[in-house]
């Protein structure tokens, strides 16, 4: 048996069946393009009959990328797999997804048929669909709910008619781990000729079971895990690519191998989430902003010390730069002293344990701590000590006019001005200070941490700025969003102009 596991992403077919997250043909193939740049080995570019929109992606799809397999998904109808063979005709790799119904509730309150039809329609749209492309996937729907023998000869039946990838879906997320390993058993067991075509996998997360069930299906004998990014699907979606992906890299005492580029993980993520409209949840295992977050203090003092005392994965290893620590009353120590000296903050331990106690009261009456609040305890009032300050900011805005925005810095005791106009007040005094400070930089992230009780509280903002390969991070504070963006983006330029 090889140990090659190939994946067939369907973000763009069931991921896409999600209500809200439709997207156009232009940013399907922008997905297609990042799927294949990962290493995905089959794209579901759409199910073609549907609608001419699915048929046009499908199409531009398959002549947008070049290695990957342009799988396109049908019914058991044979005009579905004339439009399907249509839609492929420009694919490098075609494969045409085609399948029934096998469980007895499909049978019998889905079709109004037999068991023995169902197998008649089986072989007869596999042999229908071999006239057109040599690489045909057969999928019996509701497999998880089919009886194991019947399955058996559903699925022999379609391998014989000339079937190259048997799909075994769990439609519905019912199976138990162990079940579903063991209907993917039974088949290896017990149909002639299984040994000639893969198996796949694709299950859904109905019972939060689909990536469980996927790894148990795999280490039974399927070779193909049929997946999406962030485990998007209908439903409660389906499973989720990068944690199949890194549960085997994870785990490569198992000797199971994909071709996937995990470092390419994180931005598809984001890419995804934001073409798709579906925010990604804080605790989604691999993405989620707090995947690599540590506020216990136990946990903070163990990953500052070794990384690997509480992290499996490295950061890196899905595209990440780091992990984060995060401040809150549980954090020791070792946390506050990393997180000051990253703004290079070096205390003594008794200046440290000041600032420690100051830090915990701090802390039990807010809810996040920022690093704003932590230097001011350390006593470090950067503004006043900061080369480049920002002495006034006007910005005019509203609903169809243009944003403009005048700023001034004082730079090392020299006063400089500059206008500029932008899409919106940020855009307009972001462009305005590049004018003032000559150097080559580029905003990463933009992030308003919080704005709490009241339209006249703190707002928070945290920026990220790269400047000759290097990522500095600035922090503003100010009840006005824009004043504080413009100092979060002031205090990184800081960074590297000290």
């Amino acid at each position: 048996m090889s140990d090659r596991l190939f994946i067939f992403d369907t973000t763009l077919r069931d991921g896409e069946q999600v209500p809200g997250c439709q997207l156009n043909t232009v940013e399907k193939i922008q997905i297609a393009r990042a799927l294949e740049t990962m290493g995905v080995d089959v794209i579901e570019a759409g199910f073609p009959v549907s609608s001419p929109g699915d048929f046009n992606s499908v199409v531009e799809i398959s002549k947008a990328v070049t290695w990957p397999t342009i799988c396109a998904l049908t019914r058991a109808v044979e005009k579905d797999i004339d439009v399907a063979a249509e839609a492929l005709k420009y694919a490098k790799r075609g494969r045409i997804h085609t399948g029934i119904g096998t469980s007895d509730y499909h049978i019998k309150y889905k079709f109004n048929s037999t068991r023995e039809e169902i197998i008649e329609r089986a072989v007869a749209a596999v042999k229908y669909a071999k006239k057109y492309v040599e690489d045909v996937q057969f999928y019996a729907e509701d497999a998880g709910r089919t009886d194991n023998e019947y399955l058996a000869k559903v699925i022999e039946a379609v391998v014989k008619a000339g079937a190259t990838v048997v799909n075994i879906p769990d439609t519905t997320g019912y199976c138990l781990p162990e079940e579903f390993g063991n209907k993917i058993k039974f088949l290896k067991e017990n149909v002639k000729g299984i040994d000639n075509v893969v198996i796949a996998t694709h299950c859904h997360n109905d019972l939060g079971m689909a990536t469980a069930n996927t790894v148990s299906g795999i280490l039974n004998g399927a070779r193909q895990a049929e997946v999406t990014m962030n485990g998007i699907g209908e439903r409660a979606g389906n499973t989720s690519l990068e944690e199949i992906a890194m549960i085997f890299k994870s785990h490569h005492d198992l000797g199971i191998t994909t071709n996937i580029n995990t470092r390419c993980i994180y931005n598809l993520s984001k890419t995804v989430s934001s073409l798709m409209n579906m925010p990604i949840q804080p605790n989604k295992a691999i993405v989620g902003r707090n995947a690599f977050a540590h506020s216990s203090g136990i946990h903070q003092d163990g990953v500052l010390k070794n990384r690997e005392s509480y992290e499996i994965i490295d950061p890196k290893d899905v595209g990440i730069d780091e992990n984060s620590i995060v401040l809150t009353a549980r954090s020791g120590r070792a946390a506050l002293k990393h997180r000051l000296e990253v703004h290079g903050i070096h205390l003594e331990q008794e200046k440290l344990d000041q600032v420690y106690d100051k830090f915990l009261r701090l802390a039990d009456s807010k809810k996040d701590i920022n690093d704003d609040d932590i230097i001011i305890l350390a006593g470090h009032e950067r503004l006043a000590s900061a080369r480049i300050k920002l002495a006034y900011l006007q910005v005019t805005s509203g609903v169809g006019i243009k944003s403009v925005a005048s700023v001034g810095l004082d730079i090392a005791g020299e006063h400089f001005e500059a206008a500029a106009s932008g899409n919106g007040p940020v855009d307009a005094a972001i462009k305005a200070v590049k004018q003032i400070i000559h150097r080559k930089m580029t905003l990463q992230e933009f992030l308003i941490q919080a704005i709490t009780r009241g339209s006249d509280d703190m707002g928070k903002v945290h920026m990220q700025v790269e400047h000759n390969g290097v990522n500095y991070y600035g922090f503003g504070a100010n009840t006005d969003i824009v004043a504080a963006s413009i100092e979060a983006y002031i205090d990184a330029i800081n960074k590297f102009m000290d």
